[in-house]
């Protein structure tokens, strides 16, 4: 299997380029949905130690739909396919240019949540323009078991968001594992109480924001993704969903640009557009670096062939 991996922000992305699963044609919704029912194994497999790392997104190239496309993709981490990944179409895009796929310009890519346009600036430098996002419910409520009642709102960015602001726990480094306890706390809670999409959606993702003592940045944030690690970024869908409830609050003008940090202190700038529905169109800009261009083996005499599962 062919694969080249990159990090955005500290955020690492393996973009798969063959050695895949059939997953059929038709909608990249439905194509996701096989990935995540049929072939759990094989995308288990790429994510886990030892072959994977903690944090790691797959980017699964596949057919695109709408021909304006340059590519679809199928992300997924060690334990969900995700409808979309900020860092990892930043990530991809830069892979997608180092293979000469592409060049400095805009371009469009397909993914199960929708078409996303991305502007290559360079080399490593590369602007999302995300698909509408928006917040479903503010100021709720939910019974924590041992942390009590934690108050934010409900959004999505292509993934959907349990989004607590101000922090209850400092955002720095040296709190990663208090903060990843109670977001694991808050996300489970969430769903043994319904609280998600119109739809009954689950929340997949919990970011806490928190003020930044850089005055140059708009604020700093801690997210949790569905594997339960936090995400070295500032998470592209996360900042989506944020940005959908800024303008909601009307704290933010359509337009106006913020750099928003993540808990190690990678940098996305972020600003929007109002969308035709109601919400918003984010615009994401980050850097990815390309990291190994590797061959992965899978060796039926290998005992950790299929990951190491604890």
């Amino acid at each position: 299997m062919h694969v080249i991996d990159s990090h955005t922000g500290g955020e690492p992305t393996r973009v798969i380029l063959d050695g895949a699963p059939d997953l059929g044609s038709g909608p990249l919704a439905e194509r996701a949905r096989r990935l995540a029912t049929e072939h759990e194994g094989f995308y288990r497999s790429i994510m886990l130690e030892p072959r994977g790392q903690p944090a790691m997104v797959g980017a699964l190239l596949v057919e695109p739909v709408d021909p304006s496309c340059v590519t679809g993709v199928i992300y997924f981490d060690v334990d969900a396919v995700l409808g979309m990944c900020g860092h990892g179409t930043i990530g991809l895009t830069v892979t997608l240019a180092y293979l000469g796929r592409i060049g400095v310009g805009c371009h469009k890519i397909e993914t199960p949540a929708g078409v996303v346009t991305v502007q290559l600036h360079d080399t490593n430098t590369v602007t999302v323009t995300n698909i509408e996002s928006r917040r479903v419910h503010s100021d709720v409520t939910l019974d924590v078991p041992g942390y009590g009642a934690v108050t934010g709102d409900v959004a999505y960015g292509g993934n959907w968001f349990f989004i607590v602001d101000p922090s209850p726990i400092l955002v720095e480094t040296g709190n990663i594992r208090r903060l990843t306890d109670m977001t694991i706390a808050i996300r489970k809670a969430s769903i043994a109480q319904g609280i998600g999409g119109e739809l009954g959606e689950p929340i997949d993702h919990v970011i806490f924001q928190d003020a930044s003592p850089d005055p140059a940045v708009h604020s700093r944030n801690f997210v949790l993704c569905p594997d339960d690690n936090y995400d070295r970024s500032p998470c592209g869908t996360g900042s989506s969903a944020r940005l959908a409830c800024l303008a909601a609050d009307g704290a933010l003008p359509p337009g106006e640009e913020i750099v928003q940090h993540s808990v190690i202190g990678s940098a996305y700038r972020l600003s929007y557009q109002p969308g035709p529905n109601g919400g918003v169109i984010p615009s994401i800009t980050g850097q990815a670096h390309i990291m190994a261009e590797a061959t992965l083996i899978f060796d039926d005499t290998d005992p950790f062939k299929e990951g190491i599962e604890l």
